[in-house]
């Protein structure tokens, strides 16, 4: 009998075979098995027959056999490197670890980039103990594993930022290779973005411990704890990654953005600057100067940042978006027609796409075409809400949770209970209420600091939400009832502690403006029962379309719709009224319409409720050159005006599902 197939056709029905054998090999090995031997019946000692019934053996857990036959394989084709892999993982899986280790050595030998036989190397040697040769290994199968056909659908699902679906395949394939150290990060960028903070850490330390010098899950870990405001710790990461690569341009950059969230811009600014003399030609640089520079106040610097990422990328729909982004910016005719051919560019990527619809928009909005304007707030935001899961029940489930447990009685019973401390005054409410402009007047006072908007109240609750009393009670805000009284302390003496990098004045108060915050009223009381909370309210409608047209950088889902706006809104009133009920006089409410007709009256009003002394500067906030980094950082450095205060009724007729929502509510402060 031929060894090998005589002529044309039977090449083809030879390999057809094969294949079959092959695709069998994963979901019935018995079968790959027995038509494996009957191959070898015809085409005695073919090696990929061989091969592939040795493999069939390994997966029939019959070590024994499958080493027989690859041993003799490996003899006879020394330089074959799927063979001595396959050797490798059945002596291992028979318990001949020394022989295993030399059988996947060698398969590395034969073939560098063998990402498998790596990553089983690298296994294998975490199994024996030696962590230093696993770090070794994992790291150099993330170096080669980029072409894995086994993690490209998975690749383009988060390029795509369909992270469900990355998730799926990725657990998916964890489950096979729980110590695949390339999945594992992954599947913590995809989990991440859907909000799962801790599970995505929790694999990011598993990464690391697996492979200390796997620096793209250090790296992620990192931009985690940077993002979480764990600065101290992204610091300690970011330290380690540049010692081990010093000019490694994304490790630089994520120096960069550290300096910006401690709002150290200048730094940043100049790290920027050294990396753009280096790479003129990405974008993505250029884009990132420019929003330090507009934190700046650096307008003009920044504007041309931003025209130099368009010049460099004409796609690039985040530096159209920046640039409309600055409130009283006009594109000229000519980036006009740019942007119009990119919205209508049907192979443009859709986070572009969104960006250029927002962009469009506020163009048309500013020449007047308020209908043609709303078109594409509309589009740019149905892109949106198709990429984003949200579910307006959540909140209002929520509300009515916080109603049962912040009654009058629950608070009296814990009176005092949380730290001394005075120095935060915390503003919220909604987005684009004018909480900046109420933080820049403060900000202007010689005793108060103006930081930015700090995430650690919403953290502490997220990390509350999953505790487990182990008797079926668990979950925020309901277990504030179990915790015992001298936790809130502790609580609120760690806040101050881990928001003490944020201030940079010797200052004895300052200001925490995350608007998310009001959610949260109750237990800020509960933990700083000394710190000022300020409510700062707007017409439903001037906030609520205000919202609509403004793209947000992460975790505003509620914003792409306007039956969900309506919905926040009147789920925030409504919280907001219970905590007026339950705790009297605690929350100072600032109406942003009386602020713009009473500006001196609000402000004196607003500083006595905060203990304050007046001061002329607070009224000439916007002389205060202090760093901004929100939306409406442009606007808070003008006077007050009060040309925007009915600039919604132009787009009225649109915003029938946002009224309609929004219902009867008061349109001023009750």
């Amino acid at each position: 009998m031929n060894p090998v197939p005589a002529n044309k056709r039977e090449g083809n029905q030879f390999r057809a075979r094969l294949s079959q054998i092959e695709r069998l090999l994963g979901s019935n090995p018995a079968l790959a098995d027995q038509l494996a031997a009957a191959l070898l019946g015809e085409y005695p000692d073919h090696p990929a027959v061989l091969l592939y019934q040795g493999i069939a053996h390994r997966l029939l857990k019959n070590p024994a056999a499958a080493i027989d036959i690859l041993q003799h394989l490996s003899e006879r084709h020394p330089n074959a490197p799927m063979v001595y892999l396959h050797l490798g993982l059945a002596l291992r899986e028979h318990n001949q670890n020394e022989g295993a280790i030399r059988a996947l050595r060698h398969a590395v030998e034969v073939k560098g980039d063998f990402a498998d036989a790596w990553l089983a190397l690298a296994d294998l040697l975490v199994a024996m103990g030696d962590r230093d040769a696993a770090d070794q290994a994992f790291t150099t199968y993330a170096d080669h594993v980029a072409g894995d056909p086994r993690l490209q659908e998975s690749v383009k699902a988060l390029q795509g930022e369909r992270y469900i679906d990355a998730e799926t395949q990725l657990r998916n394939l964890i489950a096979v290779y729980p110590n695949d150290i390339v999945a594992l990060c992954m599947l913590a960028e995809a989990i991440e973005h859907q909000g799962q903070v801790m599970e995505s850490e929790a694999l990011l330390k598993r990464c690391l411990k697996l492979a200390p010098g796997f620096n793209r899950a250090r790296h992620s870990f990192a931009v985690i704890l940077m993002r979480h405001n764990r600065m101290p710790e992204a610091i300690l990461e970011s330290e380690r990654l540049l010692a081990a690569e010093p000019n490694n341009p994304d490790f630089r950059k994520l120096r960069a953005v550290i300096h910006v969230k401690l709002r150290k811009y200048r730094d940043a600014a100049d790290i920027y600057r050294v990396l753009l003399d280096e790479f003129p030609n990405q974008d993505e640089l250029w884009l990132s100067l420019g929003h330090v520079l507009i934190s700046m106040g650096l307008r003009n610097e920044c504007i041309d940042a931003y025209r130099k990422a368009i010049a460099v990328n004409p796609q690039n729909g985040e530096a159209y978006w920046s640039i409309a982004n600055i409130k009283n910016e006009l594109f000229s005719d000519t980036e006009l027609d740019a942007m119009r051919i990119q919205v209508e560019n049907p192979r443009l990527a859709d986070r572009s796409r969104i960006h250029f619809h927002f962009a469009f928009a506020k163009a048309m909005e500013d020449r007047a075409e308020y209908a043609e304007s709303f078109r594409h707030y509309d589009l740019g935001n149905g892109l949106n809400r198709r990429q984003n899961i949200y579910d307006a029940n959540v909140i209002s489930k929520f509300v009515q949770r916080c109603k049962t447990v912040f009654t009058e009685e629950f608070f009296a019973a814990r009176s005092g209970c949380g730290s001394e401390i005075a120095d935060p005054i915390f503003i919220l409410g909604l987005p684009r209420s004018g909480s900046t402009l109420v933080e820049q007047i403060l900000a202007s006072h010689s005793l108060v600091e103006g930081t930015t908007e700090l995430p650690e109240i919403m953290a502490l609750a997220t990390s509350l939400g999953n505790w487990d009393m182990g008797n079926g009670r668990r979950g925020y805000p309901e277990i504030l009832t179990e915790i015992a009284v001298e936790r809130y302390r502790e609580f609120g003496d760690a806040y101050i502690e881990q928001t003490r990098i944020q201030r940079k004045l010797e200052t004895p108060f300052f200001i925490d403006k995350m608007p998310e915050n009001f959610a949260h009223t109750g237990l800020i009381h509960l933990l700083l029962p000394n710190a000022r909370i300020i409510d700062v309210r707007r017409h439903p409608m001037a906030c609520g379309f205000a919202i609509y047209k403004q793209l947000f950088a992460r975790h505003r889902s509620f914003s792409y719709d306007l039956q969900d706006i309506g919905r926040y809104y009147r789920d925030y009133v409504e919280l907001m009224a219970h905590f007026d009920r339950v705790l009297p006089g605690r929350v100072h409410r600032i109406c942003y319409e009386a602020l713009i007709d009473d500006t001196e009256g609000e402000v004196r009003r607003l500083l006595e409720y905060c203990g304050l002394d007046f001061e002329g500067s607070c009224l000439e906030f916007y002389n205060n050159r202090r760093a901004v980094s929100t939306p409406s950082a442009e606007q808070v450095r003008s006077a007050i005006y009060r040309s925007g205060m009915d600039y919604w009724l132009n787009f009225e007729p649109w915003l029938g599902p946002l009224s309609q929502t929004i219902g009867n509510l008061p349109e001023s402060n009750p």
